[in-house]
């Protein structure tokens, strides 16, 4: 049993630092949308549009790793607390993920 939680522990950790990376990658790749496609003049509005839109799918997809990570965390001997934790956690997670999904498709209606 001992193993599995070590193994569980080590997938979670990875997870998260999927997260962190994917959040990061996303972040840098937005400001650098921002910064090329606004030094090129293109319309102000469109580029803004364009980068939040980068930022966000990076932070859905960020979200999804770090749900994974608390998932598999509290999987091994959960407690009543860990579970609520867990829930709580998860519902705060997903009501995020639904309000960034639906502005990402806003802004996406909005670029074409």
């Amino acid at each position: 049993m001992e193993i599995i939680k070590t193994i569980a522990e080590y997938v979670a950790l990875f997870l998260e630092g999927a997260a962190v990376l994917v959040i990061i990658i996303g972040a840098v790749q937005s400001f650098v949308i921002y910064i090329l496609r606004g030094l090129a003049k293109r319309s102000e509005l469109i580029t803004l549009m364009q980068s939040r839109f980068k930022l966000g799918l990076s932070l859905s997809l960020g979200l999804g790793f770090l749900v994974g990570a608390d998932v598999v965390k509290t999987a091994i001997s959960p407690t009543w607390t860990d579970i609520g934790q867990l829930a709580a956690i998860v519902v705060i997670r997903v009501v995020l993920n639904f309000f960034l999904m639906r502005d990402m498709k806003e802004i996406e209606g909005k670029m074409k």
